[in-house]
């Protein structure tokens, strides 16, 4: 038997996995009270906006892939907020801007979250507003023990907020520390919003869908919108240095709806692997998964050896290179980057070195356009930050990436869920004191360049790092994965997937096992940095495979022995109806539960 350091959950009822116990647990006790998937995940949503609020918050976003007992097929929920109508790269430019800041009141998208969350309870769920939000407001309002990262969060940035965000260090500081590990910390103002909503939920009578668009008009036409558009005027300092006023209106929130989509989808080795769409990074996986397929090596699905690093390692250069040319939410061509022809052409580019080029293709013809500014800038930068640890990575400024949640879901009647929650981080702009919490900084993900695939414009949704997964098998559901990490989100679940449906690891022993990424990318975060050939691999891997990989040619970084993935899953066998669950222990932090 091999070991694992907790084992792969198994049962009939329900599983649970996610990025915090807390959130796990909230959500089995919604599926033990006759809930389904769909009320406990967004039951786990909104406690993670509370107890993980340095991985995500109310003011950030969240793409779903859902399948449910009566559709099978997979559908995209998606919870990413657009650029706000005053968001032009002109305003930019006049500010002397080259990157959009990483942090502040500039970098916010229109919240997405919440409208999301309640969309799906609205649409899948069973239960009341009330009770899907009961665990929440009792966290937020009677406290819960804090992990040590949200204190070391805060200690990054305290200067920032004792200098020039006083509403985030009156929530944050007490008496003048970051809070302790394991301390009571209770956030009364977010509390009194979610109350707010379930009184105005109750005040449009007893109908559950009609509470819950109640709830959605005081969050997008009500005192949300109100509050956020009065904070939203005033200036603060950001990661430029200077202060100024936000973007977001009252206007741009009421003008949003989260909103269902259909997923991209691949076809591989039997299974459907479900994405969503190239508005995000998640096509980068399958693009990866074909372009091994092409290679035709058998070798190359192993991660734990040096020859299937490698073909992983240089396919991933090839995809994350097509998302910085082609990704973005406009016109993509999408049939064309999946294509079995397209896969051949850029398998054959991968050799017996590691590439230090950024290598685009030309799917359909198309010549590829870079940004200026990675042009420019490939190679090393003196701002980097440590790229060698899969916990949040937070600077003085508040500049923060990597920092996410995950939440994965299954019923006993089939229902399914994969959601990764993030932004609206406790350092990513100034807390909103009436209600509890800050806005986002995903705007830091387009170009201040016309013409690009992702070049920011009023309206359109940035090119997000979040990237939940579901695999079916002949039309079935059958796993819901994903991870925190930003651009090594897809990297860890390609390891994983490849570990589990091709080598046949259970999901605890997939989700154990070393882990790597490579950073031969352009950075979705500020400022955007790219470090050409460089491999990061926990320390577990062998001697031989490190030594192998550098005869390679590639710049083998250490990290520590349990530093890289987040992954979480749940599955379901349709032939037996048995669930199964895992969860990292990478973090002390995430947690699967079920029975």
């Amino acid at each position: 038997m091999t070991f694992t350091t907790r084992p792969t959950l198994q049962g009939t009822f329900g599983m649970v996995s996610s990025t915090h116990w807390l959130a796990s647990q909230a959500a089995m006790g919604i599926l033990e009270r006759g809930g389904n998937a769909f009320d406990a995940a967004v039951t786990a949503g909104f406690v993670l906006h509370v107890v993980e609020p340095h991985l995500n918050g109310p003011g950030g976003e969240v793409p779903a892939i859902v399948a449910t007992a009566r559709d099978r097929r997979p559908k995209v929920l998606c919870g990413q907020g657009p650029a706000p109508a005053g968001a032009t790269i002109a305003h930019f430019r006049s500010l002397g801007m080259e990157l959009i800041p990483g942090a502040g009141p500039l970098a916010a998208a229109v919240p997405g979250a919440v409208d999301a969350w309640l969309l799906l309870l609205r649409d899948h769920g069973t239960r009341s507003l009330e009770e899907v939000l009961e665990p929440a407001i009792g966290y937020a309002g009677a406290g819960h023990p804090l992990v040590a990262r949200v204190g070391d969060t805060v200690a990054a940035v305290q200067s920032l907020f004792e200098e020039h965000w006083p509403t985030s260090a009156q929530l944050w500081l007490r008496n003048g520390k970051p809070p302790a590990a394991g301390e009571l910390f209770a956030n009364p103002a977010y509390a009194r919003t979610l109350q707010r909503l379930v009184d105005a939920g109750r005040a449009a009578g007893a109908d559950r869908e009609a509470q819950i668009e109640a709830a959605r008009r005081a969050w997008g036409h009500g005192f949300v919108a109100e509050a956020i558009d009065r904070f939203s005027r005033q200036p603060f300092q950001d990661s430029s240095g200077r202060p100024h006023a936000g973007l977001v209106t009252g206007a741009d929130l009421a003008g949003y709806s989260a909103t269902w989509e259909d997923p991209v989808t691949l076809d591989w080795h039997g299974y459907s692997v479900a994405k969503t769409g190239f508005w995000g990074q998640g096509p980068v996986l399958l693009e990866t998964l074909a372009v091994l397929e092409a290679l035709g090596d058998p070798r190359a699905y192993d991660p734990g050896t040096a020859a299937g690093i490698h073909a992983q390692a240089e396919a991933l250069k090839l995809a994350f290179a097509d998302r910085e040319a082609w990704f973005g939410d406009g016109d993509v061509p999408a049939k064309a980057l999946l294509s079995h022809e397209y896969a051949r052409e850029r398998a054959g580019l991968i050799g017996d070195r590691a590439s230090t080029q950024l290598r685009p293709g030309q799917p359909d013809g198309r010549q590829p356009r870079l940004p200026a500014y990675v042009r420019r800038s490939v190679g090393r930068r003196d701002d980097l930050v440590d790229a060698t640890t899969g916990e949040p990575t937070v600077r003085a400024d508040g500049v923060t990436r990597g920092d996410t949640c995950h939440v994965d879901v299954v019923d006993r009647w089939g229902n399914m869920i994969s959601a990764t929650p993030s932004g609206g981080w406790l350092q990513s702009s100034p807390t909103i004191p009436e209600l509890g919490f800050p806005l986002g900084s995903r705007l830091q993900m387009f170009w201040l360049e016309e013409g690009l695939a992702s070049s920011l414009a009023p309206g359109r949704r940035p090119r997000t790092t979040l990237s939940p997964t579901m695999v079916h098998r002949d039309g079935e559901p059958v796993l819901a994965c994903g991870t925190p990490g930003g651009d090594q989100q897809d990297q860890w679940q390609l390891l994983f997937l490849l570990r589990h449906l091709a080598g046949g690891q259970s999901l605890q022993e997939a989700i154990d096992a070393p882990a790597w990424h490579t950073i031969s990318l352009p950075g979705s975060f500020y400022p955007r940095d790219i470090e050409p050939g460089v491999l990061v691999v926990e320390d577990r891997l062998d001697e031989d495979v490190l030594a192998a990989l550098r005869g390679y040619g590639h710049e083998v970084r250490l990290s520590d022995s349990w530093s890289l993935g987040r992954l979480c899953a749940v599955t379901r066998d349709p032939a037996t109806g048995v669930l199964a669950a895992g969860a990292n222990p990478r973090g002390m932090q995430g947690y699967a539960c079920g029975r």
